[in-house]
């Protein structure tokens, strides 16, 4: 996001996310990269301000992204674009939006990346258990894996989140809804080794440091999860795996064996802390063996 002073609107719409909607920090971020490009656009090549923006104008803004974007960014901007103009007409400054009536790119159905079991558990082996940040690694791992959290709500866990005797993570998801997460013992063994020293990254005085973190870099501060994602794709290298892991992708293997072994579609909802059911069905596509067996074993004519 630039750091140049946001024009009154622009500033207005982000007090409103971040004071009203709870708003985090990269969600905010994103709108005004969105926002800020296609304000420039407006006042450089259309002429126009936010406020006096058309239908036409909106299309045209688009049309411009087409050649270097994808459709999922394209629909993403139109996205922020869409909840600016709301805004506006909810604050009576606008009569309509005239974003309205934009249509969004068509996308393709991505389903979500899953990892087989054993290349999943050849991963979560990798971390050296003789180094404080091998046994953070592990217990990232084992958490983001047994607990299905995002990464966002990994990297703010607090020491206070967690309730080790229970096996329960408190974790702060999208739109600051607050959910409990229960995790396996496996990961509260990877955790209570790495915690025992945790205070080895601490040891020396640097600034931002952060006491109250879970998962602390070298130094001591809050682990971010650019640096997750990096520590990751250095253990996938070291297992010799032919594909892309991402973090999520940890996410998506919890929801999926948790479906293929047998747990219900809403149970899966409410451990991700998904607002609606049809995002969670996404993963019952990878399950449709399990599902034919137990038609073939349930259904009187099967």
């Amino acid at each position: 996001m630039s750091t140049e002073p946001l024009s009154p609107l622009l500033e207005k719409f982000r007090v409103h996310l971040v004071d009203e909607k709870g708003a985090s920090v990269h969600t905010v971020r994103n709108y005004f990269i969105d926002l800020v490009d296609f304000e420039r656009y407006l006042v450089e090549r259309a002429k126009l301000s936010l406020l006096s923006a058309s239908h036409a104008a909106i299309r045209g803004y688009l049309g411009t992204l087409a050649v270097e974007h994808a459709p999922a960014s394209r629909a993403r901007r139109l996205a922020s674009i869409k909840s600016f103009y709301k805004f506006l007409v909810r604050q009576k400054l606008l009569p309509g939006s005239p974003a309205k009536l934009v249509k969004s790119p068509k996308l393709p159905k991505k389903l979500p990346k899953v990892l087989p079991v054993e290349e999943l558990f050849a991963i979560l082996d990798m971390p050296p258990q003789d180094t404080v940040l091998g046994l953070r690694d592990r217990a990232i791992l084992e958490i983001l894996y047994g607990g299905g959290l995002r990464i966002s709500e990994l990297c703010g866990l607090n020491l206070l989140d967690v309730e080790r005797r229970e096996r329960i993570i408190r974790v702060m998801g999208k739109g600051s809804k607050e959910r409990l997460c229960p995790v396996n013992a496996q990961s509260i063994r990877a955790l209570e080794a790495y915690l025992e020293r945790r205070g080895e990254l601490l040891a020396v005085p640097h600034a931002g440091q952060d006491a109250e973190a879970v998962f602390l870099n070298y130094r001591g501060g809050r682990l971010t999860p650019r640096s997750i994602a990096r520590h990751l794709d250095a253990y996938v290298l070291q297992c010799a795996l032919q594909r892309k892991v991402s973090p999520h992708a940890l996410r998506h293997s919890f929801a999926t064996h948790l479906l293929g072994g047998g747990a219900d579609i809403r149970s899966i909802q409410e451990l991700l802390g998904h607002a609606s059911l049809s995002t969670t069905q996404r993963y019952t596509h990878v399950s449709w063996e399990q599902l034919q067996a137990v038609y073939d074993a349930a259904h009187p004519r099967a």
